[in-house]
């Protein structure tokens, strides 16, 4: 994306107001609440609009997006959701943590929501099921749960000889507990010791992995809208300490993390903009199933293993959909 187009793209979604006045009479507005930044989600947000404007509505021209940005501080989620749903929008979608999602289903039961980025929206209760969501609640999943296995895996080829791995995840996050069982089951089937560490704050970072830096071993960072926007300085950390870490998304890899395996965020934003659009043309969220990703991909970053000093494999590097140099 070029600088003057991200530039205008920042603006437009902390500009809403503005939107608003300019509203004409009878145009759908969309409630669009994050917990994160604008700035951290710029190319989610472009996929969104995309795939929106493909189904039929241009903001500014036949629809209105609303912004609420919650900038990391999830509290002010439930307030913002309150403020949309009084607005009486059209759609709300919910996008970062799950807490968007449940803050937006908490604020109300008829307006239409669509979630994105939601790892298991069952088990946290957003939805009855992935083919018959029920209520007001649709949207797109990350399906985190069952590729848990196949990133340890990953990360045991890349290190055979390793016999211990930590966890970090993100306290506050909702279905954290789960995050934690699952790894805690894949580990013991392959004969792994698993340690948790806890981050929810900028400065809980640091103290991290200086105790995983203690231990001979590797990192899994869980799934979390937190750690995406903290995505650089994550990466950075785990470069200075030498672990050998394995994430989620290629938005880590990116900004110099080692290896990531799982869907593109963008393409979940993407399908959230195609259901919010079918919402808009009418259909009602209970009767559009849950989208789930449909193409997974590992992408290893060569620099990031040069200077942690790691040999990659013929057999990963032959499977690897990206090696970023």
């Amino acid at each position: 994306m070029r600088r003057r187009e991200f530039i205008a793209l920042i603006w437009s979604t902390v500009a809403w107001p503005l939107g608003v006045q300019a509203q004409q009479p009878g145009m759908p507005v969309i409630g669009f609440l994050h917990s994160a930044s604008p700035v951290s989600y710029a190319s989610q947000l472009a996929a969104f609009r995309q795939a929106l404007t493909e189904t039929g509505y241009i903001e500014g021209q036949n629809v209105v997006l609303e912004y609420r940005w919650a900038e990391n501080q999830f509290d002010r989620l439930p307030a913002m959701a309150a403020e949309l749903a009084q607005r009486k929008v059209s759609v709300m979608v919910a996008g970062g943590s799950p807490l968007s999602a449940l803050a937006a289903k908490a604020a109300t039961t008829t307006i239409p929501i669509v979630f994105m980025n939601v790892a298991d929206p069952i088990a946290i209760g957003l939805v009855a099921s992935f083919n018959r969501p029920g209520g007001n609640l649709t949207g797109a999943t990350l399906l985190s749960a069952e590729l848990v296995a196949k990133r340890l895996g990953i990360l045991r080829d890349l290190l055979p000889f390793v016999k211990r791995i930590a966890m970090l995840v993100n306290p506050t996050r909702p279905g954290v507990d789960a995050q934690k069982a699952e790894l805690q089951q894949a580990a013991q089937t392959l004969g792994l010791a698993l340690q948790i560490l806890e981050a929810s704050r900028e400065a809980e970072f640091e103290a991290a992995f200086q105790t995983a830096s203690q231990q001979e071993g590797a990192l899994i960072v869980a799934p979390d809208s937190f750690f995406l926007a903290e995505r650089a300085r994550i990466a950075d950390l785990a470069t200075r300490y030498r672990i050998a870490t394995m994430y989620e998304l290629r938005d880590f890899a990116e900004v110099g993390g080692l290896i990531s395996y799982g869907a593109r965020s963008v393409d979940l934003y993407r399908q959230g903009g195609t259901l919010t659009g079918q919402v808009l043309m009418g259909k009602k969220p209970a009767d559009l199933p849950v989208l789930q990703p449909t193409k997974f991909e590992l992408v290893i970053n060569m620099k990031t293993a040069k200077a942690l000093g790691l040999t990659i494999s013929s057999g990963l590097l032959s499977i690897a959909d990206e090696l970023i140099d």
